[in-house]
């Protein structure tokens, strides 16, 4: 079962209570305190790890505590530390203090470990409270008690590439024909129910990542649908992809305002990011009829076709970019920086997409 959002209380230990203790050896009169001192409780501590992809593991569970820290003992033997309490997440989650909303941590790399809470002194024994007046103290202190959180787990799919569309568009198609992900695909709205993600290998020794929400339909930022729930997975995206239906009654512009206005009504850094056009079922039109509709669409743009191929491309894409230098590039960011006209059945226009793909990836990077 796919878990992207928990709620917990995370306790760290209590310190162990310091000892009243006192020497008492053959032959040696009065020994004095040897209370030794309380352990340490146990930390809160979270730990990133790419074996794990959800948070699913924590469904049932709403109270996660480390141990208490053991008191000391007499001979002044400190008490046992309690080990720590690793919390263990997938790359991408954040943790949120429920009352601020507050983001703490935000765990994005395998193997990293960041703590949380530290868990309670542990309470001094009778023995550092000797004196020259009090010789004999009775009283040892209390271990520090531990911190007490309420948080909120949310996991954001870490990935260079999130598609966009609306449902049965062929996202998952696509991500199963250029990736090694293999997502559910049926002819009918919301086959994908949740977050799907794959590595695409471009040439021998560079990939990307891409990821697959749920399609989003016109009011999903009011609600509707699934794609607005799971639309926190491709904040971390750079680069958009919008899935546009060639073989549709709607026009190629109404797809992607409609998709455009609930991206934005969900967050308008989102909308901001570096975005491409992918048109998809190119192989249900004429070969003339496509090329018609797609050029209107690229024109509608104000795009500049790069190449004299009947879709605007062959081994280039039409780019809404301008080169200033040899470094630097500017381009509108209301207009997509390509249109790629595909079919993911047929593996059309597939392999210079996935390189245009990469050029930006890259470049955004």
């Amino acid at each position: 079962m796919f878990s992207d959002r928990v709620r917990l209380k995370v306790s760290s230990g209590k310190g162990g209570m310091g000892c009243v203790a006192f020497r008492r050896e053959k032959f040696v009169v009065k020994g004095g305190p040897n209370g030794g001192d309380g352990g340490r409780g146990g930390d809160i501590v979270f730990k990133c790890d790419n074996n794990t992809h959800t948070l699913s593991h924590f469904q049932g569970k709403h109270v996660v505590k480390a141990e208490n820290g053991r008191p000391g003992l007499g001979s002044n033997m400190t008490g046992k530390s309690a080990p720590k309490m690793y919390i263990i997440v997938p790359p991408g989650t954040q943790v949120i203090d429920e009352e601020s909303e507050e983001i703490i941590l935000d765990m994005t790399t395998h193997g990293e470990e960041k703590t949380f809470i530290r868990g309670g002194k542990g309470g001094l024994g009778n023995v550092h409270f000797k004196s020259s007046t009090n010789q004999r103290p009775t009283y040892a202190q209390p271990g520090q008690v531990g911190e007490d959180r309420q948080i909120r787990l949310e996991l954001k799919l870490i990935a260079d590439v999130g598609l966009v569309g609306f449902p049965n568009v062929g996202k998952s198609t696509l991500i199963s024909t250029v990736s090694n992900a293999t997502p559910e695909i049926a002819n009918y709205e919301f086959t994908t129910l949740t977050p799907k993600l794959g590595v695409v290998n471009v040439g021998e020794f560079e990939s990307f990542v891409m990821a697959d929400i749920p399609g989003i339909i016109e009011g999903a930022s009011d609600g509707k649908g699934l794609g607005l729930e799971f639309l926190r997975h491709i904040e971390r995206t750079k680069t958009l992809l919008f899935m546009i239906d060639l073989a549709t009654y709607r026009t190629l512009e109404e797809q992607l305002k409609a998709l455009r206005i609930e991206l934005e009504n969900y967050s308008e850094e989102l909308a901001s990011r570096t975005f491409a056009v992918a048109l998809t079922r190119v192989d249900v039109l004429s070969d003339e009829d496509a090329s018609v509709i797609v050029k209107e669409f690229i024109e509608a743009l104000n795009l500049e076709i790069s190449s004299n191929s009947a879709f605007g491309f062959d081994e280039a894409l039409p780019y809404n970019e301008q080169k200033i230098d040899d470094e630097m590039y500017v381009y509108e960011r209301a207009k997509p920086l390509f249109v790629a006209p595909i079919s993911s059945v047929m593996k059309r226009n597939i392999e210079p997409m996935k390189y245009a793909l990469k050029s930006l990836v890259t470049r955004n990077r």
